[in-house]
């Protein structure tokens, strides 16, 4: 069984550092998986405090309209697939993920 933090960020308006300051981005749903066992949930935390911080997503622009992407922190968005498709099975990355954060 698997931890599933969802992330939903709405319409807002991107702040200084932002690709277009004070302009409005589009949103989405995203959602990662970790492991149900004592490393997923300590890395479940340190996830959740670098989305309270911020380093989470990322604003980019794309045909000139600012949408929300994943940031520079690695997440498992599929529970299968492995490394190259950003799922399991891949043995290292909660000490990569640990690493980052």
């Amino acid at each position: 069984k698997a931890l599933q933090p969802l992330f939903k960020m709405s319409y807002s308006c991107s702040k200084v550092g932002h690709p277009r300051p004070g302009h409005p981005y589009k949103g989405g749903n995203f959602s990662a998986f970790l492991p149900a066992n004592k490393e997923g949930r300590k890395t479940a935390k340190l996830l959740k405090r670098a989305f309270e911080c911020g380093l989470t997503f990322q604003i980019k622009s794309c045909n000139g309209e600012e949408r929300v992407t994943w940031g520079l922190i690695p997440h498992k968005t599929s529970w299968d697939g492995g490394k190259a498709r950003n799922g399991y099975p891949d043995a290292q990355y909660l000490h990569e993920v640990g690493t980052v954060l």
